[in-house]
């Protein structure tokens, strides 16, 4: 399989820990592409005029913090799950003669889902979100769709959340909003978490140590999306309390899937993927 050579490449701001250079250019070379793929360190005030730049050479580009929230205005159309979630980390670049068209999608929710159903869940009645960025945004969305509709949602700064609230209302979803960050907050998320179906960190992986302290007991499946490391001091705490961990690398594989069959058109060679991952 040929194709024309072609561009894509992750933005974001810092960017040398991403892993999505590594997937894709597995799944190009897997796929008989002579694409290029790299990491572009760019800030939000940057990103207009790196947008503003791309040629017909582009197809796609993945974002990465901050720029999910930040490349909104940008587009020239955005798919139905990114507007309702408020957020995008796919960027397709469709050119019809002349013109160019950005489109921008969201594959965090589709990773989410998969990541999840890999730990063993079909269906999640609780659930626990602990963060209230746009990935625990993505990640309430996800829940939604595996019918969870009322996720407790742990923030340390309800004011902040309020992407996530005005998504949710959206999405005809409830979060509900609990604080994070005291001995007795974080007392009470860990209560929670420890009997609910589903529990999805979205916080760095120092932070959430202090939660996997004071965890005794777990029966459901926790996704912790950090993947640096593979196994977070919280996921280590969950495993032996009895519960299931899904690795945030597993999202990170399956989002970028998604990428990839949206910017070329062809399914995504996962297994070449998850080798690629699995070696560096």
């Amino acid at each position: 399989m040929t194709d024309q050579p072609r561009r894509a490449g992750v933005l974001g701001h810092p960017i040398a820990h991403s892993l999505s250079p590594v997937l894709h250019r597995a799944a190009y070379a897997e796929l008989g592409l002579d694409w290029e793929y790299d990491a572009y360190d760019v800030t939000e005030e940057g990103l207009a005029d790196f947008v503003a730049g791309l040629g017909p050479e582009w197809a796609g580009l993945s974002l990465t913090m901050p720029l999910k929230v930040a490349a909104m205005p940008l587009m020239d159309f955005i798919e139905p799950m990114a507007k309702l979630v408020g957020a995008l980390n796919t960027v397709v670049v469709q050119h019809v003669g002349s013109t160019r068209q950005l489109v921008g999608a969201n594959t965090d929710v589709h990773g989410i889902v998969a990541a999840l159903r890999e730990g063993g869940l079909e269906h999640v009645e609780s659930a626990v979100v602990i963060g209230g960025g746009a990935t625990a945004t993505s990640t309430i969305a996800a829940l939604g769709q595996l019918g969870c509709t009322a996720p407790v949602v742990a923030v340390r700064n309800r004011a902040r959340a309020g992407g996530l609230v005005r998504a949710a209302s959206r999405m005809g979803l409830s979060p509900v909003l609990v604080p994070l960050g005291t001995d007795d907050a974080d007392a009470s998320v860990v209560a929670r978490a420890s009997v609910a179906d589903a529990v999805v960190s979205t916080i760095p992986a120092a932070a959430g140590a202090a939660l996997g302290a004071r965890l005794r007991n777990a029966r459901g499946v926790l996704l912790d999306v950090v993947y640096d490391p593979l196994v977070t001091p919280l996921a280590e705490a969950w495993v032996a309390g009895g519960g299931t961990f899904v690795g945030g690398q597993r999202m990170l594989v399956h989002q970028a899937a998604e990428q990839v069959r949206l910017m070329t058109g062809h399914t995504a060679p996962i297994r070449a993927m998850e080798h690629a991952l699995a070696r560096v």
